[in-house]
């Protein structure tokens, strides 16, 4: 049999990676379809369901992985449980806001919130870490600011929606990242913080009218049940490619969300596409196209200053 060389190994692994992380965020970005068919339930009641099963999940996750030590490891450490719960409640009012804008036919805003999140993670880069923004950075920063102020000029009214999306995406990513904890543990530990508020929910409503689960049909408690696997499975895709690509592919990748949702609105739904929304979506997408290009040139300097002299 042929062996398998050392260079062969790691490109098939990055072959996989890409593959499992474009998957996750492929379908992130047709989540907003799968949330779509719960517009007849009230967002906080998929909310409380999306935490509940979430928890079920993630737990069976981490036991038959044997990742049992590393929620051992974090439950003893309470610095990062506070941190934590604090990025349990950012992460609840992301997921909230995301599906009441989804059901409500906003899909057009949540894209370009997640267009502009990678700006706003760079700007609180330079916000709480020191980091010195190149050029083409303060380009692109600039044209993500004209491009909303066009929006709230043209269209009379600011889009909040997208910006609070990218703010709390972007200080949960920050959190998490210089916290560092296992994901799937994380999670767990996030989805626990939420779940007294969750029962609280379905308990207040079950007793003021009841809740859709059960009464609105076996496909409405299915896609309920599904909000579980919804939201852990592109997290394990995405933790697995993560590892074994690199931060560049992974950047360029990250763009398949606001796209496919970007494309849902406007092809599937027929959200309307006017000379605002197109004019600011122009201004995001020029701005990105300096932000990537420069990460890109970034990423292979540095690979070629590691290379050994010759």
């Amino acid at each position: 049999m042929p062996t398998i060389t050392s260079s062969e190994g790691q490109s098939r692994e990055a072959t996989l990676g890409g593959a499992a992380a474009g998957a996750g965020y492929l379908l992130w970005g047709l989540s907003v379809i799968f949330y779509r068919q719960l517009a007849n339930v009230v967002p906080f009641e998929i909310l409380a369901h999306r935490t509940l099963w979430s928890i079920l999940l993630v737990g069976a996750l981490i036991f038959g992985l044997r990742r049992g030590a590393h929620l051992a490891e974090l439950l003893r450490d309470r610095r990062k449980l506070a941190t934590l719960a604090f990025t349990a409640m950012i992460l609840g009012s992301n997921w909230w806001l995301f599906i009441w804008a989804v059901n409500s036919g906003r899909i057009l805003e949540t894209s370009l919130g997640y267009f502009i999140n990678p700006l706003v993670s760079v700007l609180a880069g330079v916000l709480l870490l020191g980091e010195r923004l190149s050029r083409p950075q303060i380009s692109a920063m600039v044209l993500a600011i004209a491009g909303v102020s066009y929006f709230t000029i043209s269209l009379g009214f600011l889009p909040w929606i997208s910006l609070v999306l990218a703010l709390s995406f972007a200080a949960y990513g920050y959190l998490r990242k210089i916290t560092r904890v296992d994901a799937l543990a994380g999670l767990l530990v996030e989805v626990l913080v939420m779940a007294p508020f969750a029962l609280a929910y379905l308990a207040y409503a079950s007793a003021h009218g009841g809740t859709s689960f059960v009464k609105a049909g076996w496909l409405t408690d299915l896609l309920l049940v599904a909000t579980g696997p919804m939201t852990t499975l592109p997290l394990l895709l995405f933790t697995y490619g993560a590892q074994r690509i690199r931060l560049t592919t992974l950047g360029l990748l990250q763009y398949l969300v606001p796209t496919t949702s970007f494309i849902i609105a406007v092809w599937m739904y027929g959200e309307p596409l006017g000379h605002g929304q197109f004019v600011t979506f122009g201004f995001i997408w020029i701005g990105l196209a300096i932000f990537t290009a420069d990460m890109w040139r970034k990423e292979r300097e540095f690979r070629r200053a590691a290379l050994p002299a010759q």
